[in-house]
């Protein structure tokens, strides 16, 4: 069943875009991360242009964000004050987000750009994330996450504006969780996803965070950050669907909840490493796309 989007004005099957949403929503709670930086560059397949899919997957990540902040609240799992700190520097870094994709959007290179951007972020991810996989896999203890502890703590720790705080129990500079919240205010705006995955191992070994508040914490800066990114998306660049975003938060709805079943069945460096396979991917598939000349410029289809 093939359905028009409004906005993106285009044709799309239902069944497809149901089933991405329950893909990114299965994989998502699965490894444990946004599903931001997968939905997207599968939306980009799918023919649906950058733009869009980067300010739709906006509105998408509110949904998830929000569900995933209240359960890490109620459990006693949410350090506001250090997400406030965040925040400072997250609202900032999407209305800047926000001014670079307008002006990319004005001189025609935003969907080049944000093609770009996933093959360098997945790239470097994936193959970090694998490398690391491969070594646990290998039973090979990594020994690097205390050095890099101790070095951040002491750049930290130099800096102007000590705060203290106490939920963390940890005394810092508020630029620290302000910087980070820039990159993840950036990347919210910019290229649609929450930024979890790097922000989170940057407030722990950056920032020196119990993990046991990294993930409630992060997913509180994210949901006020995501419904500022999408709030300036439709005032601004118009460049959110919607009947898409719907359809892709029903999907996953649906598929998160099979990822809870099959969670307890894929843990430790094998997910790790599923996961890293997976970004590389995606990231081949987004050079091929992007630097590969096609066989066939144009393509012609007969109207039905």
């Amino acid at each position: 069943m093939d359905i028009y989007l409004p906005v993106a004005e285009m044709t799309v099957s239902l069944e497809v875009i149901v089933t991405l949403g329950a893909s990114v929503g299965f994989l998502s709670t699965l490894f444990g991360v946004g599903g931001g930086f997968l939905a997207t560059p599968f939306l980009i397949f799918l023919g649906v242009p950058a733009s869009f899919a980067v300010g739709t997957q906006a509105v998408q990540l509110i949904s998830t964000s929000l569900a995933a902040t209240i359960h890490q609240a109620r459990k006693g799992q949410v350090d506001f004050k250090m997400g406030s700190a965040m925040l400072c520097g997250s609202l900032v870094g999407t209305l800047c987000g926000i001014l670079i994709f307008r002006l990319l959007q004005y001189t025609g290179h935003i969907d080049v750009t944000i093609n770009i951007l996933y093959i360098l972020l997945l790239g470097s991810v994936g193959g970090l994330m694998a490398f690391e996989s491969v070594k646990s896999v290998l039973h090979r203890r990594v020994t690097v996450e205390a050095a890099r502890s101790k070095f951040w703590s002491h750049v930290t720790n130099g800096l102007p504006y000590v705060v203290y705080f106490p939920k963390s129990g940890l005394s810092m500079s508020l630029m620290a969780p302000i910087f980070i919240g820039f990159l993840g205010g950036l990347m919210v705006s910019i290229m649609g996803i929450g930024g979890g995955f790097v922000m989170v191992p940057a407030m722990i070994y950056i920032l020196g965070m119990p993990g046991n508040l990294v993930n409630g914490t992060s997913m509180f800066q994210i949901l006020i950050t995501t419904t500022l990114s999408a709030f300036l998306h439709i005032l601004s660049n118009n460049t959110v669907d919607l009947l898409l975003a719907f359809l892709l938060m029903l999907g996953s709805l649906l598929g998160a909840q099979i990822g809870v079943k099959v969670t307890k069945y894929v843990k430790g460096a094998w997910a790790r490493l599923s996961l890293a396979l997976l970004l590389l991917s995606v990231c081949g598939m987004l050079w091929q796309s992007l630097f590969i000349e096609p066989k066939e410029h144009f393509k012609i289809e007969v109207a039905r």
